[in-house]
């Protein structure tokens, strides 16, 4: 990584927390999406879950418009608990790592395809366990719900630079999509992708020479 870097931008789900799919699967089934796999994705969501992730619906039409798919009425809280099902763990060991990069200097921003039920829990104190909220561990948050834009689109790439006051060529982004990852090495972002839920932090001590 150029000595000049400074910018590191973190994907959440699957790198800052550890996800499990199969868990969400099977609390949207329990809500009662019986084909629930064919509509979440790991990486990428689409139809309804893409509008909500990408902002075009919001979260009371996601509701409205998941319960016509099921047949019943749901719960915003019945959203939440599926949604949630996504979230397996909060590591320590990253949480502990997202602080030190920002004690040493580094602008440090999360970089996420999230919605407004995963981040109804990331911006409690539950998030670390009943402390601190996400933004605790964050200078700033780009969320594609609230950009209107998801990656692997280079316009959040874009959004997270102005933002940052940062160039390309300046910026560390971790993912675990080689998608996400592949779009923005294009636009002469520097990348780092882990698989889904593995400690990134060795490669990223080796990367920045810690």
């Amino acid at each position: 990584m150029p000595s000049n870097s400074h910018n590191i931008a973190f994907d959440l789900g699957g790198v800052v927390i550890a996800l499990s799919y199969e868990n969400a699967i099977r609390r949207f089934e329990e809500i009662g999406l019986t084909d629930a796999r064919q509509h979440l994705d790991a990486f990428h969501q689409h139809g309804i879950f893409g509008d909500l992730e990408s902002g075009r619906i919001s979260a009371e039409v996601f509701r409205a418009e998941l319960s016509k798919i099921i047949g019943r009425q749901l719960t915003m809280d019945e959203c939440f608990y599926a949604w949630h099902g996504y979230v397996e763990s909060v590591p320590q060991r990253n949480l502990d790592m997202l602080l030190r990069l920002r004690q040493q200097g580094y602008k440090v921003c999360l970089l996420s395809n999230t919605n407004p039920f995963m981040m109804q829990w990331a911006c409690s104190p539950a998030f670390d366990g009943g402390h601190h909220s996400i933004d605790y561990y964050f200078d700033r948050l780009y969320l594609s719900y609230e950009c209107k834009v998801m990656k692997p689109s280079p316009e959040i790439f874009r959004m997270m630079l102005e933002g940052q006051q940062t160039t390309a060529d300046e910026t560390l982004f971790i993912d675990d999509s080689p998608n996400n990852c592949a779009a923005a090495e294009a636009l002469g972002i520097h990348t780092l992708c882990p698989q889904n839920n593995e400690d990134w932090i060795p490669a990223l001590k080796s990367y920045l020479k810690l």
